[in-house]
């Protein structure tokens, strides 16, 4: 089985809903708690890419304005936030091989879980 990654708020209920749908699976992620290990930039990117998405649609909007930044489309802009404030990273994201999906809702990691 290829290695699970989960990147992991164990604050957040849906991060948790995930790690546990895996867990109810048969499958021990290794957990990435992204807050107090940020990903540096190259990880950011991979992630991106893995998960198909632009890095506005990686923003937790709250928490980006929580914070006063002013709005932006300029993806390096959104990636040098990212990695400055790990906080408004969407969560959680669960990596298996060269695929990764959100688990908002939970159920959508089960996609790329090996059968």
């Amino acid at each position: 089985m290829p290695n699970v990654i989960i990147y992991h708020n164990p604050r957040c209920t849906k991060s948790r809903e995930t790690l546990a749908l895996l867990r109810e699976h048969g499958v021990e992620p290794e957990i990435v708690e992204y807050l107090q290990t940020p990903p540096d930039e190259a990880t950011l990117r991979t992630l991106l890419k893995k998960l198909g998405l632009a890095p506005s649609q990686l923003i937790r909007n709250k928490e980006h304005q929580k914070l006063g930044l002013p709005p932006t489309t300029d993806e390096q802009v959104l990636i040098e936030r990212m990695l400055k404030h790990p906080e408004i990273i969407e969560r959680p994201i669960v990596v298996v091989g060269r695929q990764a999906r959100l688990g908002r809702p939970p159920e959508n990691v089960l996609e790329i879980l090996p059968k």
